[in-house]
């Protein structure tokens, strides 16, 4: 794997963080959250210039659909790009978007349910795929940052195991992205945070000890970024997308505690911008069994290679 990105990798890195910087952002998200919306507008935006068919490209791929879906989540974008541009993509099938991902063993809310129009339901036999009609979805109030909405599971036309067993790759592949990406947002906004808060008559960013703290956690956000870049180079391979899952959805807790810590009472405020993203860090952490479900699918999938 090349550490650094091409000619083309940093042109659309560059256009994507064009169009966020003017239809995304901490302020976006906090009025569409109070209402419980979907950014349409941004999601037509992202398909129109083409981000959404990124791993269709001849000369793009799901790598650079991942650069994308982090960029997103730094932005904090209320799309659901990454289920639709990675996940939907490996069933070979057409899926009417936005494309929402549910367990059929957990019966917790979904996000971006009340705007999928595809459910994409993985059970212990597989996926199954289930339109979803105006009106099917509950949308119900939830502090995580995300639209969240009860949806119906049952049902929907099963896919054969392998393109099943892909799909679950790639779910994982997304969420440690879009981890990688919410992590970096929230710990940027705190070392802008500690730099100019100041106590006994110097910046807080100064004392050695939360230096070390915050060190730590970029330590585990760049970490979490290269395990999922790496994975979507390599196509998703089962155990090293079920890594970057696990290390992404562990390191979630850790930024997590560290910027609200850091940022004190304030970051627990509605209007302080850290919790745009920091309560997204707890339904990711959860999302798809959660680390210790991303754990188990490492052991399954090294279990497998040592009987080959």
């Amino acid at each position: 794997m090349d550490f650094e990105l091409n000619t083309d990798q940093t042109a659309i890195l560059e256009a994507v963080e064009t169009l966020l910087a003017r239809q995304a952002g901490p302020e976006r998200a906090r009025e569409l959250n109070a209402k419980g919306g979907y950014d349409a507008e941004l999601d037509a935006a992202l398909e129109a210039a083409g981000f959404t068919e990124l791993v269709q490209g001849n000369d793009t791929g799901p790598l650079e659909a991942t650069l994308v879906l982090e960029a997103v989540a730094r932005h904090a974008g209320f799309v659901a790009y990454g289920a639709t541009a990675l996940v939907a993509p490996a069933s070979g099938h057409t899926l009417a978007g936005p494309v929402a991902l549910a367990l059929a063993e957990e019966n917790g809310p979904v996000r971006y349910g009340a705007s999928a129009r595809t459910l994409l339901i993985f059970d212990s036999q597989g996926v199954r795929m289930r339109p979803l009609e105006p009106g099917e979805a509950k949308p119900v109030r939830a502090n995580f940052g995300y639209p969240m909405a009860w949806v119906p599971r049952d049902g929907g036309d099963r896919l054969s195991p392998d393109v099943a067993l892909r799909m679950r790759a790639w779910s994982r592949v997304a969420l440690a992205a879009e981890a990688a990406g919410t992590m970096k947002a929230a710990l940027d906004f705190t070392i802008a945070y500690v730099k100019q808060r100041k106590q006994f008559g110097r910046a807080i960013g100064s004392f050695q000890a939360l230096q070390h703290r915050l060190a730590q956690a970029a330590v585990q956000v760049e970490g979490s970024r290269w395990l999922a870049y790496e994975a979507a180079w390599s196509n998703a391979p089962n155990e090293a997308a079920a890594v970057a899952a696990a290390y992404a959805a562990s390191a979630t807790q850790r930024v997590f505690y560290e910027t609200h810590q850091q940022n004190g009472a304030i970051g627990f405020t509605r209007e302080h911008d850290l919790h745009v993203w920091s309560m997204r860090l707890q339904a990711l952490r959860l999302e798809m069994e959660g680390v210790a479900g991303h754990q188990r699918a490492v052991s399954r999938a090294r279990w497998i290679r040592a009987e080959a």
